[in-house]
Parts: C-alpha cells; sequence; structure tokens
C-alpha cells in the first residue's frame, strides 16, 4: 500500500483557505463598485437623500449612433452634412409646390428653385450666389461655408485631392475642352468671354463638357461627396463671392484640387461655370 500523501491534502486544504481569504476580501470592493454604478445611474428623484451622488461622465452613444442626414446628403464627421452630388434644381410655383423639373442649362433672375442632391443628372449651372442660397433655404439646407466646403472635399485624412494626395488626371473631370470651340469652332475673343450674354448661352454645356453628376466614380472625398473638383465651380456662402473646385475645363488654374478657389466676382456673378451645393444640420 502506498503511503497516503499527506502534505498534499494539506496544500490542497490550504489554497482553498487561501482562495476563500481572497473572495472575501475582495467582496466588498466589488458590491461597492457595482452599487456605485448603479446608484450613479440612478435617476436622482429616486437616490436616497442621504447618498453622496457621484456623477459618471460616459458618451453619449445613444445620440451618436443616431446621428443621420438628410436623403442624398453624407455627414461629414458628427458637425454637419453635405450634398453627395452637385446641386440640380426643381421648378417651384407661387405657393411654393415643386412644379416640375428645371433645366441645368439656364437660369433667369427671379426663377425659384429647389435645390435637389441626384446622382445621374447634369447638375444646375448658370447660377448666382443669391440663387445658390435662396435654392438650399428652400430645400431646408443651407449654402455650404468656405470652411465646411473645404473640409468635405479633403476628406477626414486631409489630403490635397478629394480621391487622394497626388493629382490623377483622369479621377475627375477638369480636362474637358472649350464648349465655345464645339460651338463656334474656335476660340472666342476676349469680349465675347466678357459678354454675360455670350457666357450664359445654353447650348455651351450640351456640347460634351458638364458631366453627370457622379459619372467620375473615383472623383470622391473620404466623406463621400462627389465631384467637388471639376464639373462645375461650387459657391460658398462668403458674402463676398467665393466658389471653389474649378469645373470641367479648369480646376488648376486658381489653386490643385480643393484649395482651387475664384473670388474675383460678386453674389450676382453666373455664367455656364458656376453651380452650388447645400450643406445641413444632422438630423
Amino acid at each position: 500500500m502506498l503511503p497516503e500523501d499527506t502534505d498534499g491534502a494539506s496544500r490542497g486544504s490550504f489554497g482553498r483557505v487561501s482562495s476563500f481569504v481572497v473572495w472575501a476580501a475582495l467582496l466588498p470592493c466589488v458590491v461597492a463598485v457595482i452599487g456605485g454604478i448603479g446608484w450613479a445611474l440612478m435617476p436622482e428623484s429616486k437616490q436616497p437623500p442621504s447618498l453622496i451622488r457621484v456623477k459618471l461622465t460616459l458618451p453619449d452613444t445613444a445620440r451618436l449612433s443616431s446621428l443621420r442626414c438628410p436623403e442624398s446628403m453624407v455627414p461629414v464627421g458628427s458637425a454637419f452634412c453635405i450634398d453627395a452630388y452637385e446641386a440640380s434644381t426643381e421648378s417651384l410655383d407661387a405657393s411654393g409646390r415643386v412644379s416640375g423639373p428645371h433645366t441645368p442649362y439656364a437660369m433667369q433672375k427671379h426663377e425659384r428653385v429647389r435645390a435637389v442632391s441626384r446622382a445621374g443628372v447634369h447638375p444646375q449651372a448658370h447660377v448666382t450666389l443669391e440663387q445658390a442660397r435662396g435654392a438650399c433655404t428652400n430645400a431646408g439646407k443651407r449654402l455650404c461655408s468656405d470652411t465646411e466646403w473645404m473640409q468635405a472635399c479633403r476628406g477626414p485624412r486631409a489630403t490635397k485631392f478629394p480621391y487622394g494626395t497626388s493629382y490623377d488626371k483622369t479621377a475627375c473631370n477638369d480636362r474637358a475642352s472649350s464648349p465655345f470651340w464645339k460651338l463656334f469652332g474656335s476660340e472666342p475673343p476676349a469680349a465675347v468671354l466678357a459678354s454675360p450674354i455670350a457666357l450664359n448661352n445654353p447650348k455651351l454645356n450640351q456640347q460634351g463638357g458638364l458631366a453627370k453628376t457622379g459619372a467620375f466614380s473615383r472623383c470622391v472625398s473620404g466623406y463621400g461627396a462627389y465631384d467637388m473638383v471639376g464639373n462645375l465651380h461650387e459657391w460658398t456662402s462668403d458674402p463676398a463671392g467665393t466658389f471653389r473646385g474649378g469645373y470641367y475645363r479648369d480646376a488648376r488654374e486658381h489653386g490643385p484640387g480643393c484649395s482651387y478657389v475664384t473670388k474675383g466676382h460678386d453674389a450676382h456673378y453666373r455664367d455656364y461655370s458656376t453651380g452650388f451645393r447645400c450643406c445641413a444640420s444632422p438630423l
């Protein structure tokens, strides 16, 4: 018969006693922590008045998870929303109801329109700053500020171009030929280029230069906004008159990519290259 392992039994008994002692010592701490959290999260109206109340600062995860944008807009972080596409427009009647689509190739001074963010359509050109602001307001939105526009274009990584750090000549619609050359067979003289009538000829953007929204699938920012470089200039809310991003024939002469800016026109200026998009607060 093998001798009895009295040492092993002793060690087992000692281990069980030691574990019990440790848990007995920790139990009040665990109960206190759980109880403290429970009391802190309990509404003050139900807490006994004798308690010392400890406020826990917890992230408002319910609010963060519920942040969303109006249809066809994309969130820029948790700060604001921006149209995913350059704005097209719908005509409004005297009562403010939508009466039908609006031509993107012209805009008269007193027309009432509502901005729409929609893929696969030609965006609204020939629009002034004031008309762009009004179209956004009629859609329950607002014209983007210069800062908002830049942030949305550069994306969460703050890149020079919406699609990255280096210029890609095939990514955006910024290398089309002159619509004047296609329409008239030659470049117009300087006097024609200075004429509001010539620059607002409805046939200009029907010569193949202006692309439909989202057609350049790689011309998209890290936040999901398309065509922020090229296609159409985009007005911002700067009251002095600022548009950004360039258009289908020029997106490089006044700065590369998202930093392209034109400030040489007042709020009443419009031509075949001027468009816009809207911003809004999250829902």
